[in-house]
């Protein structure tokens, strides 16, 4: 397995650490973490070994829906990888995200298990 350098994004810190947690549980450690949209791109500015976003939806000032679109603007990081791990699992919501071009999306909550299922479908279709 390739090592992969996430970049967590959620306004929820316990929600930080269970996504932190779940990656170190399917073998991932190396990530940092981003308390919204704006930090985000501020961390993805300052961090060019960041290969692999996860974000909820659902955040003050910059939302995980307008980072999307932010990221696939950019063609810095537009290619990276992302997976929306939200509260959000209406079908419209789901579609409303898939054109904003995540690559994958995971309805909360989640078990390891599940995070890794949606992680190795995105980097076999990259």
């Amino acid at each position: 397995m390739t090592q992969k350098k996430f970049l967590v994004v959620d306004d929820s810190t316990t929600m930080r650490r269970i996504v932190a947690n779940s990656l170190k549980a399917i073998g991932y450690t190396d990530f940092v973490e981003a308390g919204d949209g704006r930090e985000a791109i501020s961390k993805l500015d300052a961090d060019s070994t960041i290969n692999f976003i996860i974000t909820d939806w659902n955040m003050p000032e910059v939302s995980g829906l307008e980072l999307v679109r932010s990221i696939r603007s950019n063609d810095k990081y537009g290619k990276l990888p992302i997976l929306m791990v939200t509260t959000r699992g209406l079908k419209e919501d789901i579609l409303e995200a898939l054109q904003a071009k995540v690559n994958n999306y995971v309805v909360k909550p989640f078990t390891p298990q599940i995070l890794r299922e949606k992680i190795d479908q995105i980097l076999a279709s990259i």
